[in-house]
């Protein structure tokens, strides 16, 4: 297979000069084309490169050459740029494979790569030479001019297959099928018509899998999972132990979230003796060593983000250790922090109140239980603020009275200087646990998206055994999640969701027995729930596409009415694939087997969906998966697939992606007279209409959604704090990275007339 368009190539000459006269001439004809037939003629030029074959210095050129026409109104020439790019991928693919056509002999690179380790052997042991020449005539060469420059060379760079010489073997639709076969290989059958779909869904950019799934289902080494939560035990042990973990999901391509609550506070004793632990600031140092030194095999480094109480003894100087100023020796800045917030806290900020600080594990010497191991079942009453009382009424128990307000004041700095911390409502997470019969959620994942079960593995003997020591540990919930998300802005508009939703949630659900964690007590806690987090974006390329002002009430409706068909495809899917291979084995006692999934979140809606039948199909059939939806950031999978990322509103319209020695230049998708007007900047919208539409969201998501705030550097605390309060109470579960400008902004150029 190869591209043919109906333009014949010149005869071989200066190839870049051919290729400016050939520029020189359409550009003039742009002005009476219109954008259809635009793209077109750019397109077709692109096309006339391929026979020019000159080598790699010519191809960047011509990039160069179509990327320095794009603007605001010309946006289109990044598909030209992206043309000439595969055209470039397509001879450095021939040359090492050896062949005079891209997109030819799918079994023999399968073969190849095999042979030299990368591809794994249950490739070729689990299809047919004939199933897998079956699944080369589904290959859609022409799918490659989906991309644009900016997600076709993210794609090339960090996804598609190299050799160990860093040679490039795979071509994007390969890729595309590589993962199809893989998560598809042990359907029990219809398997290649599953593959088929899956590649569908692929394809065409309805969908995308997770980093980890992209650049490694199929291959010897990595991992497919992207989230995983760790709960530290408060020992020596414990927190040796947990280190190894990291370090060992870290080099396989994991995000890691690491709950510090239980880790006993500085001035705490150990073993009777007073005022010896050093608290959890060290420990954090040895984080963000691991984060620093365990790479993921140079693709990207290690990424950590720890969580707190905000009743921990140690809060304040967690808090100040991501600063650019102070005492190195108490910094940690290539660790992410996070603090886990009970609505009490917040009812005491806004009453300007005091609050009291603890040491975990004097409570539980003192009280004999663990405050984290409680939260308040209702809005305003509940076991958390009981406890949380008894602690503070307690004469015995030493503790810190501080302002609630003072402690703001630190989150609210760190935010405004680094980002961070990120924001974990406790409270609202646990209550909307559909597996809370089965434990506690302590904090969320490095991107805020993940809320399951956790609780921490504990190393009880070690004993030698025939010249071997044997550890015997109890495992913890050592939460697992395998991420996708679907392009709003495509699968919507194509109208595609009801056959789009079941293939992921089959894809997901299939990472869960094919990877291979290598750590136990996750593995472990993966079969256990079975959790997936299927999520979204192109939201804001979906509103402009569909005409919808961000800061408004129809977006907020679109938002709640779209995200609940979302959501009852995907449990529906779930249901099925109950039916077909059974239910998670913690379904009993959860919140969809009682039916309270449901009624919690008012279900069934007077809308044409029929909640109530649903849940009757949950109660028959079980459900396969224990955790179902949550919105990643999708930050690079969203430039690969040309939309915007997660829920987010895009920076500007026309930007620079900078790479090591280069710039990229890229407009909004799909930027056109029509849309510009529905492409306001973050930093122009007011951030209560972003909470407000992500409160409809949240109600139909099970987990929780990756949300950032865009403020100007400007902002005054006060508004801040109003922005953090209303997140609070519109039952947002998480808030992710307070993004503030560095100077001023631009006017809107949106909302001139």
């Amino acid at each position: 297979m190869t591209l043919h368009t109906d333009i014949h190539p010149p005869k071989k000459q200066d190839s870049l000069q051919s290729f400016q006269v050939l520029m020189d001439s359409t550009l003039q004809e742009f002005p009476t084309l219109d954008s259809g037939a635009y793209l077109q003629k750019a397109v077709k030029l692109a096309d006339r490169l391929l026979p020019l074959n000159q080598g790699q210095e010519l191809y960047n050129q011509l990039i160069l050459e179509a990327l320095s026409n794009l603007t605001e109104e010309e946006p289109d020439w990044t598909y030209v740029a992206s043309r000439i790019l595969i055209h470039k991928l397509q001879q450095d693919v021939c040359h090492i494979r050896q062949t005079s056509y891209p997109y030819t002999n799918l079994y023999q690179l399968i073969e190849a790569l095999t042979e030299q380790g990368i591809y794994h052997p249950q490739l070729l042991s689990s299809y047919q030479e004939k199933e897998i020449k079956e699944l080369e005539s589904v290959l859609q060469p022409a799918r490659d001019h989906l991309f644009t420059y900016i997600g076709l060379k993210t794609l090339a760079d960090r996804y598609l297959t190299r050799d160990h010489n860093k040679q490039l073997w795979e071509l994007p639709q390969e890729r595309f099928m590589i993962i199809a076969m893989t998560l598809m290989k042990n359907e029990p059958s219809n398997r290649l018509q599953y593959v088929k779909e899956a590649y569908w869904a692929l394809s065409n950019l309805y969908m995308t899998v997770a980093t980890p799934t992209f650049a490694n289902a199929g291959k010897t080494y990595g991992q497919l999972s992207s989230c995983f939560i760790d709960t530290v035990d408060d020992s020596l042990q414990g927190i040796y132990d947990s280190n190894t973990d990291i370090a060992n999901l870290s080099k396989s391509g994991g995000g890691i979230g690491v709950y510090l609550g239980k880790i006993r506070s500085r001035g705490s004793d150990i073993r009777g003796f007073k005022g010896v632990s050093s608290g959890v600031i060290p420990w954090m140092k040895q984080l963000n060593n691991t984060a620093v030194s365990v790479d993921q095999l140079g693709q990207r480094k290690g990424a950590i983000s720890v969580y707190l109480d905000i009743w921990h003894k140690d809060i304040f100087s967690f808090l100040d250790s991501k600063l650019n100023n102070g005492d190195e020796r108490m910094r940690t800045h290539d660790l992410f922090n996070g603090v886990c917030i009970p609505d009490i806290f917040m009812e005491q900020v806004e009453k300007r109140g005091d609050w009291y600080l603890f040491d975990p594990h004097e409570v539980r010497k003192t009280m004999g239980y663990s405050l984290e191991d409680f939260y308040d079942e209702d809005k305003g009453s509940g076991s958390f603020r009981t406890k949380y009382a008894e602690c503070v009424n307690h004469p015995e128990l030493d503790k810190e009275k501080v302002a609630a307000i003072d402690i703001m004041k630190s989150i609210m700095r760190g935010q405004l200087e680094t980002g961070s911390p990120f924001m974990f409502y406790r409270d609202e997470v646990n209550r909307m646990n559909p597996n809370h019969h089965k434990g506690m959620i302590y904090c969320t994942n490095l991107c805020t998206e993940i809320t399951q079960n956790q609780s921490a593995t504990v190393t009880n003997t070690q004993q030698v055994k025939d010249g071997t020591i044997i550890t015997i540990k109890t495992p913890g919930d050592f939460v697992v999640c395998n991420l996708s998300s679907i392009n709003l802005a495509r699968a919507v508009k194509a109208d595609v969701l009801q056959r789009l939703i079941p293939i992921q949630v089959r894809m997901l659900d299939n990472v869960i027995d094919l990877n291979d964690i290598p750590v136990l007590q996750a593995k472990i806690t993966n079969q256990k729930y079975r959790a997936v987090g299927l999520g979204t974006f192109g939201w804001h390329h979906l509103l402009a596409l569909e005409g919808i002002k961000w800061e408004s009430e129809i977006a907020i409706n679109y938002a709640d009415e779209l995200y609940e068909k979302i959501a009852y495809y995907t449990i529906q899917a779930s249901v099925y694939l109950a039916k077909e291979k059974g239910a998670y084995p913690a379904f009993e006692g959860s919140d969809w087997q009682t039916g309270q999934y449901f009624s919690k979140r008012n279900y069934p809606s007077t809308g044409t969906l029929n909640w109530k039948e649903l849940q009757q199909q949950v109660l028959e059939n079980g459900i396969r998966n224990g955790y179902l939806m949550a919105v990643a950031p999708n930050a690079t999978t969203s430039i690969i697939a040309g939309s915007t990322a997660s829920i987010d509103p895009i920076f500007l319209k026309v930007y620079s992606e900078e790479k090591k020695d280069y710039k990229i230049p890229v407009t909004a998708p799909d930027l056109n007279a029509e849309t510009t007007w529905f492409y306001k900047s973050a930093y122009h919208i007011d951030q209560h209409w972003s909470i407000a539409q992500n409160a409809a969201r949240q109600k139909h998501i099970d987990q929780a959604i990756s949300f950032n705030l865009y403020v100007t550097n400007t902002i005054k605390a006060k508004a801040l704090l109003d922005l953090h309060v209303d997140a609070w109470k519109q039952g947002l579960k998480t808030t992710y990275y307070v993004r503030s400008t560095s100077t001023d902004i631009e006017e809107c150029d949106s909302c001139a007339s």
